[in-house]
C-alpha cells in the first residue's frame, strides 16, 4: 500500500503527495523536522508536517527573496538574515561578491544542524568565512547589533498567533528594524502566499503593517 503526505491548502482543499521514503527525522526543542522523498518533488524538507522547500524548486523562493533586494542596492556589503535555518537564503546572499558580512540568526540549533547534515547544496554557504551563524532570537540579536546593515532579510515561518515568529511581524519590530538599516538600506520579508484565496492570511496583515512603518 502506498503512503501519502497530505497538505491542507485552504478550507475544503487538500493536496496529496506520494511518499517514496522517509530519509530522516528529528525533534528539536521547538519543532519536528523531517526529510522525505516525495515522488513529484524529490528530497523535501518538512517542519511540523508542512512542506518548507523541495529539491526541485526551492531556488525559486530563495532567489526571489534575495536577489531583487541585493541587486537593487548599489553596493550591498552587510546583510542580516533572520531565520533561514536551512542555509539556502545565505547561499543566495553569498553569491554576491560585494557582500563582506552576512549575519544569519536562527533560534533552532537542531534545525540548522539537521540541514547542514542533509542539504549538501548549502555546504559551501555554511563554510563561507563571510557567514556569521548565530543560534539565538533574531529580534534580540538585531536589537543589540551596533552596526547597521545594507540589506535585512527575514526568512521566517508565518506569524501564527502564539508561535515563535509572531513578534517578528509587529509594528514595534519593524520600527526597530528600520533603525538598523544603513542609509539607502533595503528590507525584505517573506509574507506567505498571495493567491486569490490565500492572501488574507498572512499576506494582507503583513502588508498593512509594513505600509504603516515604511510608507
Amino acid at each position: 500500500m502506498s503512503k501519502w503526505v497530505e497538505e491542507e491548502i485552504e478550507t475544503g482543499l487538500r493536496v496529496g503527495y506520494r511518499l517514496k521514503k522517509i530519509l530522516d527525522s528529528s525533534q528539536s526543542e521547538f519543532q519536528t523536522v523531517d526529510l522525505v522523498d516525495l515522488e513529484p518533488f524529490g528530497r523535501t524538507l518538512m517542519i511540523d508536517g508542512l512542506i518548507q522547500s523541495t529539491q526541485c524548486d526551492e531556488f525559486v523562493y530563495h532567489e526571489a527573496l534575495v536577489h531583487p533586494a541585493l541587486l537593487a542596492h548599489p553596493n550591498p556589503r552587510s546583510v542580516y538574515i533572520g531565520g533561514g535555518g536551512e542555509g539556502s537564503t545565505a547561499r543566495e546572499v553569498l553569491r554576491h561578491k560585494s557582500v563582506e558580512r552576512c549575519v544569519m540568526v536562527d533560534i533552532d540549533a537542531d534545525v540548522v544542524t539537521f540541514c547542514k547534515d542533509h542539504l549538501p547544496e548549502n555546504a559551501a554557504a555554511f563554510a563561507d568565512p563571510r557567514l556569521e551563524l548565530i543560534i539565538d532570537d533574531a529580534k534580540a540579536v538585531l536589537e543589540k547589533e551596533q552596526n547597521g546593515f545594507d540589506v535585512i532579510i527575514m526568512d521566517l515561518d508565518d506569524p501564527l498567533e502564539g508561535g515563535p515568529c509572531y513578534q517578528l511581524y509587529t509594528t514595534e519590530f519593524y520600527e526597530m528594524l528600520r533603525s538598523k538599516l544603513n542609509p539607502g538600506g533595503i528590507f525584505v520579508t517573506q509574507a506567505g502566499a498571495a493567491g486569490i484565496k490565500q492572501h488574507r492570511l498572512p499576506w494582507a496583515p503583513i502588508n498593512s503593517t509594513l505600509r504603516a512603518v515604511f510608507p
